[in-house]
C-alpha cells in the first residue's frame, strides 16, 4: 500500500447470457399485449382518416344540396370586370397642369411624380390627379379611380356637360 491507495484484486468477467428459446421451431413466445398494440397502432390512424374523409364528403353533399334547393345559380363573390370609359368620356374629364394638383403630385398608376409642366388628368368627385397618359390608359380599362376606387358614373359626365355648354 503506497500513499494510502488500495488496489482491488482482479475480477474475472462473468459469462455472457444465452437466449432461451422455449417454443417449437425456434420461435420465441408471443406476447398478446404486443400484438394488440401493433394492431391498434395500425387501425387507429386508418379509422381517423376515414372519419375525416366521411365528414368532408358529407359537407360537400350538404353544400351541393343548398345550391340545388332554390334552383338558382349563385353568382361569384367577385363581380365581373366592367369596361372602362370611352374616348369621348375621357375627353370630357378635366385636364390640368401638374402645378394645379391639390391632392398630391404622385401618379398612382406609374408611381412617378407629376412635374409642374406635365399635363395631368383630374378625376371628378375625388379630385385625384394623374399623368394624362397614365389616367387615360387606366380609365380606358377601368371605370374607377386608381387610388380610392370611386366609380365614375354617367352623372359625372352629365354634370360636366351642363357646366360646359360648348
Amino acid at each position: 500500500m503506497r500513499h494510502g491507495v488500495q488496489y482491488a484484486p482482479c475480477v474475472s468477467p462473468s459469462p455472457s447470457p444465452t437466449l432461451n428459446i422455449t417454443s417449437d421451431n425456434n420461435i420465441p413466445n408471443n406476447n398478446p399485449t404486443m400484438i394488440v398494440s401493433v394492431i391498434l397502432a395500425l387501425f387507429l390512424p386508418c379509422a381517423g382518416m376515414s372519419l375525416v374523409f366521411i365528414v368532408y364528403l358529407s359537407l360537400l353533399w350538404c353544400a351541393s344540396n343548398d345550391n340545388d334547393n332554390n334552383g338558382d345559380v349563385r353568382l361569384p363573390v367577385k363581380a365581373a370586370a366592367e369596361g372602362g370609359l370611352s374616348a369621348s368620356e375621357l375627353d370630357k374629364l378635366p385636364k390640368i397642369s401638374g402645378k394645379e394638383l391639390v391632392m398630391g403630385t404622385e401618379c398612382a398608376v406609374c408611381l412617378d411624380e407629376v412635374e409642374s409642366e406635365q399635363p395631368a388628368r383630374l378625376v371628378p368627385g375625388c379630385n385625384h390627379g394623374f399623368h394624362l397618359q397614365c389616367a387615360d390608359s387606366w380609365l380606358s380599362k377601368h371605370s374607377v379611380c386608381p387610388v380610392c376606387r370611386a366609380k365614375l358614373d354617367s352623372h359625372f359626365f352629365n354634370a360636366l356637360e351642363s357646366d360646359n355648354p360648348c
